[in-house]
């Protein structure tokens, strides 16, 4: 009876990290370039009071035998890389990637950030930067006397000076793509940075092989569903009722045992 108590505690547990991750993905569903986290359950070590395979008799094997669980863990909250809607702004400094790739930002440790938040802004210097003011890898510098904004799917910049006609590149925007995105490390503003799971950044020309072109003017929204988040919001809270309801069921046994002493 014991065992019933831990193996529901364990499981209220999991069920809490659960809603904390919902809870966290319906708060940033107006995030830009926000992708939304996904629990993944594993069920722990089993109890064998009949092993599978032993001998019932001399000519007979137990064909399921008696294993008794001990309840439940989260193993792994992963992100899930999806592209969201895009919406348009008309902005000449916004961009969303259309497939795979991050934007390369430089943050003040020195160290290079990845985001899918394409609403860049032009800093004092003309520099394209985030809305925290950290600049964009390669650096990309607009002239003070630029007119227009030019930024082609492949990520080529245009700018044009006052009345002329004839436009002036200035650089790319260049994209990166890891093999396992979802071995990102998370650290808020938007940013994630690589990490041994995640594998080193592959660099490139957004259209070019395995990388998402680029559209100006829009922004990509995140891909959290209010719809299906609120299902898993229910969900986890009823999984969590149920299992405090077991912990009350296996007190009450224990109750009705000692009575009985």
């Amino acid at each position: 009876m014991i065992t019933a108590l831990f193996s529901a505690a364990t499981g209220m547990n999991a069920q809490e990290t659960n809603i904390n991750v919902t809870a966290n993905n319906l708060a940033n569903v107006n995030t830009t370039g926000f992708k939304r986290s996904r629990v993944n359950f594993q069920d722990l070590f089993y109890q064998n009071a009949r092993a599978v395979g032993s001998s019932a008799t001399e000519d007979t094997e137990v064909p399921t035998g008696i294993q008794v669980g001990l309840g439940t863990r989260v193993v792994a909250v992963e992100k899930i890389y999806t592209v969201g809607d895009f919406e348009k702004t008309g902005s000449d400094l916004d961009l969303a990637i259309e497939g795979d790739g991050f934007f390369q930002v430089n943050i003040p440790n020195g160290e290079t950030a990845y985001t899918r938040d394409g609403s860049f802004k032009k800093d004092s210097m003309g520099r394209l930067v985030t809305a925290d003011g950290n600049p964009l890898v390669p650096e990309i510098v607009i002239p003070q006397n630029a007119t227009k904004l030019a930024i082609g799917k492949d990520g080529t910049v245009v700018v044009y000076m006052d009345d002329e006609s004839q436009g002036m590149e200035i650089g790319i925007v260049e994209l990166a793509r890891f093999g396992n995105p979802s071995g990102l490390k998370s650290l808020g503003s938007n940013f994630h940075q690589e990490s041994v799971s995640s594998g080193a950044p592959i660099l490139g020309a957004p259209g070019s092989q395995g990388f998402g072109t680029l559209a100006q003017g829009f922004l990509e929204r995140s891909n959290v569903s209010v719809m299906q988040e609120m299902i898993n919001l229910i969900a986890g809270q009823r999984a969590y009722e149920i299992n405090s309801k077991a912990i009350k069921t296996a007190d009450e046994m224990l109750q009705q045992t000692n009575q009985l002493i």
